[in-house]
């Protein structure tokens, strides 16, 4: 079983939310998920949030982030950086 760190679509029409969730690779993008570890709203300036010591567990077991997360996790950490 593939398992891959990707974005879970959720809220209203034109006013997208996302969940940061691990699930089964064949699973659709709204489908059944084996556990959320984070929330992502792309209409606010800082509205990500993410359980690290989940994410380090997933990736330390072998799950695949999608390019998307990828992109999101070093956006933010960067900007984290750059505040401290």
């Amino acid at each position: 079983m593939a398992v891959h760190i990707r974005l879970s679509r959720a809220g209203a029409k034109k006013s997208p939310f996302y969940r940061i969730v691990v699930t089964n690779s064949r699973s659709s993008r709204d489908g059944r998920f084996i556990e959320t570890i984070g929330t992502f709203d792309p209409s606010r300036e800082v509205s990500f949030r993410v359980d690290q010591a989940r994410l380090d567990y997933w990736r330390g077991v072998g799950a695949t982030p999608s390019s998307t997360v990828v992109g999101i996790l070093k956006k933010h950490a960067k900007a984290a950086a750059s505040a401290a």
